[in-house]
């Protein structure tokens, strides 16, 4: 059972990205559980918090070429989260605790 949440605090990045790793985080009692849910937590926070500065440097370009290797580049930092979000659930569910 504590993999199993665990796991699905990494996984909701596909239903319910922060909702759920942090309900896991406060509820838990375990300190395994809420460790993981922790990290899922944080690691789908990540990219709307590296989002920021991308936004800032987006709007004082002066090329549109710019603009478009900020937007590529906020796109390759969410797809490395959301794969390492479904590797660290499969590496959980995998674990023994």
């Amino acid at each position: 059972m504590r993999q199993l949440l665990s796991s699905l605090s990494y996984f909701s990045i596909f239903f319910a990205p922060f909702l759920l790793p942090l309900i896991v985080w406060i509820i838990a009692q375990d300190n395994y559980v809420r460790g993981h849910a922790k990290k899922a937590f944080f690691s789908h926070v990540f990219p709307f918090l590296a989002l920021i500065p991308l936004l800032i440097f987006m709007f004082n370009a002066n090329h549109t070429t710019s603009i478009i290797g900020y937007v590529i580049l906020f796109f390759i930092i969410y797809i490395a989260v959301f794969i390492y979000n479904i590797f660290q659930g499969i590496k959980v569910l995998r674990d023994d605790a």
